[in-house]
């Protein structure tokens, strides 16, 4: 299918990725670009996390600054990929995504980008370290960066050992069991410039509340932290990102902007080192919140900074 204006409009442009039917019918996936105004064969793929789409006009421009072409990938069952037949951010295993990411990658390639960043948010970036793992010989990307990746449930240390596991069996026994489990809405009220953030983007698409999940998506998310947990090794160089401290507020404050509100920076920290490359760094910024670029600006900027150093060592 050929490319058509994206929603963003200002140069973005999508095409749909029509993939196989799955257990709730028909599939699809959404590649949003925008390319370089100076040719380049250098490129990113950025991937969201959980109740998330691509929005982030932001990382967009940096890249584009620096002569990439810029593509992003909304997941099946999520943000421009929704379809009527399914549930928003369903899956059972993680690997459903390897097929959107792999065709993605493959129309970057076929479109002249020879040097490839795949970059991943928060789950996207449990979903692209697990991807690596798996796709150790790919030619389709060459380093990739982790952005406050979901590498444990933000839990107490008990529930970890007792209540995941069995919401996480109860997946595989009756996957679409729906649980009742979300995160603080004050991040959402963070972000979104109707609230206290600076940000516009469908609410639709990543509401504040996020809709309940299915057991079997707990089931999904658990498979994949054990296999960090057990220990990945990875062959490409490997970039992970994470803010200094966690944040939990019982209601509403400014200590929202200062970390990260969604998961345990220590599980971050600690798990990264399970993960075994020749060449992997792991670097912490302060004040940041859990999606990073999102942060304040003298925030991000640092952020951009460091990636872009990083790369120019690592992208040859």
């Amino acid at each position: 299918m050929q490319y058509q204006e994206d929603i963003l409009k200002n140069g973005f442009e999508q095409r749909i990725i029509t993939q196989r039917d799955d257990y709730e019918g028909a599939v699809a996936a959404t590649l949003i670009r925008k390319r370089g105004l100076t040719e380049s064969t250098k490129a990113i793929l950025c991937i969201h996390g959980f109740n998330d789409y691509f929005y982030q006009v932001v990382i967009a421009e940096e890249f584009l600054k620096k002569g990439y072409n810029f593509y992003a990938l909304d997941l099946r069952k999520y943000g421009r990929s929704i379809l009527r037949n399914q549930k928003p951010n369903n899956v059972r295993h993680l690997s459903e995504y390897y097929e959107d990411i792999d065709q993605a990658l493959a129309v970057i390639k076929d479109e002249g980008n020879l040097k490839i960043v795949l970059y991943g948010h928060s789950t996207g970036g449990l979903i692209i370290t697990l991807y690596a793992a798996v796709r150790k010989e790919s030619t389709l990307f060459n380093v990739l960066i982790c952005n406050s990746p979901f590498y444990d449930f933000n839990v107490p240390w008990i529930q970890k050992k007792t209540v995941i596991p069995i919401l996480s069996f109860l997946g595989r026994l009756n996957p679409n069991l729906v649980l009742p489990i979300g995160f603080s809405k004050f991040y959402g009220k963070s972000l979104h410039k109707s609230d206290y953030g600076e940000w516009d983007y469908n609410l639709k698409w990543k509401p504040h509340s996020a809709p309940s999940i299915n057991a079997g998506w707990v089931d999904a998310i658990h498979q994949g932290h054990l296999k960090i947990a057990k220990g990945v090794s990875i062959i490409k160089p490997i970039l992970i990102l994470h803010s200094m401290r966690s944040v939990y507020p019982s209601r509403w404050s400014e200590e929202m902007f200062e970390g990260d509100a969604i998961l345990n920076v220590k599980d971050i920290i600690e798990k990264s080192k399970l993960i075994e490359s020749l060449n992997k760094k792991v670097l912490g910024f302060k004040e940041a919140m859990h999606d990073l670029i999102l942060s304040k600006k003298s925030v991000r900027n640092v952020v951009f900074e460091t990636i872009f150093e990083w790369l120019d060592e690592n992208l040859k």
